[in-house]
């Protein structure tokens, strides 16, 4: 990883561009959407002409989130922007084909991200994986050099921030994560709304989506891996709708024998998502990805590998048993 910018190099580039495009990877979480409208709207109320754009879109989950009317899906169209900054997208390849073309025509490109493996592809770089998610990243830029922070800006980076940390859960969170939502909430922001809106208002179909997961989970090496399969037909009986399963693998991190947890989901092109978590800080999820060309965090990592779902299932399981039986 080549070295980090200084924040001070990220901003003046900032202040001296005037048309910005900020964008974030395939499949936007809160972090990435959290993230990328935060600094979209505080560089908005600098007066910069601002493109917010996501290849997939906001998932319905996040819709409520200030601003989301205002993200675009690439088109075909040059952007005629003078920067492009990458949000919490480990690799170039990340933010997808269309909008990775309409990027490659920006004179910079700024990377700001806390995936570990992140090589540094933008001209300026800011990978800090030690942050718990890239919205604390943001948050500290603005708030570091006096960038405006209204309530918007807040909802956003408390919605990337509460997310990416299982709603402050994950081992990754800081003492200054909880110091930025301190400083937030004695600014006015209402993080129990924003809570009810993200954790407390899901859809039927999601519940229907848990349903087969309580009622299908697979258990292995004496119960301390567990593990779903989401077929396709389960998604279409259901209406699943990109967002549904955000968080569902933290219901199989609960069980008390569970070290490891993974879910795997029919993607389009007959390849399998993968998703997994570690409950054991001596379990490294990202090495096991790594096998299939995935990677992540310490304790949760994701890969693509080639279907059937069944077949990519017991590949990915036969190697995260091996990694947790060395853990005995």
């Amino acid at each position: 990883m080549p070295a980090n910018s200084t924040t001070a190099e990220i901003v003046a580039a900032m202040r001296s561009a005037q048309r910005i495009a900020v964008v974030a990877h395939v499949r936007p979480d809160g972090d990435a959407v959290g993230s990328v409208l935060g600094l979209a709207l505080s560089l908005r109320a600098l007066g910069k002409d601002v493109i917010a754009m996501l290849e997939d879109g906001v998932p319905a989950n996040l819709a409520f989130l200030p601003g989301t009317d205002t993200v675009i899906q690439p088109g075909t169209e040059p952007l005629g922007i003078d920067l492009a900054i990458a949000l919490d997208t480990a690799t170039h390849e990340r933010v997808g084909e269309k909008t990775k073309a309409l990027l490659d025509a920006a004179p910079l490109l700024i990377d700001i991200d806390h995936h570990p493996a992140n090589p540094g592809y933008g001209a300026l770089n800011l990978i800090v994986p030690t942050e718990p998610a890239t919205g604390q990243i943001i948050y500290d830029l603005l708030s570091g050099h006096g960038l405006p922070i209204d309530d918007a800006v807040r909802q956003n980076l408390f919605i990337a921030i509460s997310t990416d940390t299982g709603s402050f859960q994950y081992s990754s969170t800081n003492a200054r994560t909880h110091r930025i939502v301190a400083e937030m909430m004695d600014a006015g922001l209402d993080t129990a709304r924003l809570a009810q809106l993200i954790y407390q208002s899901y859809p039927v179909r999601r519940l229907e989506l848990m349903r087969d997961m309580l009622n299908h989970m697979e258990f292995r090496a004496e119960g301390r891996i567990v593990s779903w399969q989401l077929k396709q037909a389960v998604m279409d009986a259901a209406g699943m709708q990109p967002g549904d399963t955000e968080g569902l693998i933290d219901t199989l991190r609960m069980i008390d024998s569970v070290v490891a947890c993974v879910i795997f989901e029919d993607i389009p092109g007959g390849k399998v998502r993968v998703s997994s978590r570690s409950k054991d800080s001596r379990l490294d999820v990202s090495a096991v990805c790594a096998q299939f060309g995935g990677g992540g965090h310490r304790m949760a990592s994701g890969a693509r590998m080639r279907g059937p779902i069944e077949a990519a299932a017991d590949k990915f399981l036969q190697a995260l048993e091996h990694e947790v039986r060395r853990i005995d």
